[in-house]
């Protein structure tokens, strides 16, 4: 078997680190220093280098001006942005037009993905429900109404002539409830947002952030992005602008969550390259801390910590990717990845910060921001008890042997 990278995804991966090689992690204000967000917009000046190098479209289709490539492409690219804090919506505008190009109707397509691809509008995905710990799809109500007197069974656009999302059609859908921690709600042209049908469906709505019926109120992550409460009362959505082919939902959580994990990745492994540095140099009793097995035991069970990681997480994105049977659903690869994503970023940052000693909480030396950055992605799209649960689940359903 062969597990090495195409040459595709190894290209992917090297123009990454050519775009983010001159990112620096603390060119915003400190997290620690700052009422309130950070900035008060993404790093637009960077999105622009990955549109000009082509990373936007990655997983976007050549008759949308993309490369076709996969998920696993996208997480070698989010590995190398988290290693040094890319302040863009990457993940989120990136899983968000592959979901629309293998779910949306025509139009949908047609509208949005050629545009996302080239960074002109930018997508965003509100996934984490009302509190965060619930299933984002039933923090949402989604009713069709149609003012020519028939049902749309699929809602996917084809039935209706061109138009923007967000313009009323023959029919419509009525979007009611909250989600919460919305990345980039502030930033997005356009939220994809999971919605329950009253036959216990689940369906995508792409919102425009300025739609009627749309509210957004402020919340701050412990990175110092701005956040947004999405609140829908009532929002009036045109068919077209609604996904309701079976799956659409899941995949695109299972491509966030890995995404995440990739994300996590790479932050570990920047954390726990700044730890090899400044042990090498920092003295005591006239060694490098480098030397002393206390320390480097725990920098050991942390590299085991990043390996198993890396392993669990291209198990994930593999079976997203290719669609091979399993044991258990690609659900369960994704979940096993975010368990140990959650958990070891968790110590990697811990034990950084530990090894560093007081040095590691000075606002002037960017650990405290990977520290921020870690607790941020530990938790988001669930846990890892959210997914240990999850996964109970699922091997109760599919006995093993």
């Amino acid at each position: 078997m062969d597990f090495t990278f195409t040459e595709e995804q190894q290209a992917a991966a090297e123009a990454a680190r050519g775009v983010f090689a001159g990112v620096a992690p603390d060119a915003v204000p400190s997290p620690a220093l700052t009422r309130g967000a950070v900035s008060d917009d993404f790093d637009r000046a960077l999105w622009a280098r990955l549109a000009s190098a082509d990373l936007l479209s990655l997983l976007l289709d050549e008759e949308f001006g993309g490369a076709g490539l996969d998920a696993i492409a996208l997480c070698l690219v989010l590995r190398e942005a988290s290693k040094v804090l890319a302040r863009v919506p990457l993940l989120e505008n990136s899983a968000a037009v592959a979901a629309l190009q293998a779910y949306g109707g025509p139009e949908l397509k047609s509208s949005l993905l050629a545009r996302a691809g080239r960074g002109e509008i930018v997508l965003t995905v509100a996934a984490n429900g009302r509190t965060g710990h619930d299933p984002a799809e039933l923090a949402v109500t989604a009713r069709q109404n149609d003012t020519a007197g028939a049902t749309r069974a699929t809602g996917t656009g084809d039935e209706h002539g061109a138009g923007g999302p967000g313009e009323p059609g023959a029919g419509e859908w009525v979007l009611d409830g909250v989600q919460t921690v919305v990345p980039w709600a502030y930033d997005a042209d356009f939220v994809v947002v999971p919605a329950r049908t009253g036959d216990d469906r689940s369906v995508l709505a792409v919102v425009a952030r300025g739609h009627e019926g749309v509210v957004l109120a402020e919340q701050i992550s412990t990175t110092g992005e701005r956040l947004g409460e999405l609140r829908l009362e009532s929002a009036r959505v045109a068919d077209r602008d609604v996904i309701t082919a079976d799956g659409a939902w899941e995949w695109l959580r299972a491509l966030l969550t890995t995404g995440t994990c990739a994300q996590a990745l790479g932050l570990g492994e920047r954390v726990l390259a700044m730890t090899g540095e400044y042990a090498g140099k920092r003295e005591q009793f006239g060694h490098p801390i480098a030397t002393f097995q206390a320390v480097a035991v725990q920098a050991a069970d942390r590299y085991i910590d990043l390996r198993a990681m890396e392993v669990t997480l291209w198990q994930a994105a593999w079976r997203i990717t290719s669609g091979a049977p399993g044991a258990l659903p690609a659900s369960g690869d994704v979940a096993v990845a975010k368990i140990w994503a959650s958990e070891g970023v968790r110590r990697v940052v811990q034990t950084a910060q530990h090894l560093h000693g007081g040095f590691g909480a000075d606002v002037d030396y960017p650990l405290h921001r990977y520290h921020a950055w870690a607790k941020h992605l530990e938790l988001s799209l669930g846990p890892a008890a959210a997914h240990e649960e999850a996964l109970g689940d699922l091997l109760a359903a599919h006995p093993l042997g």
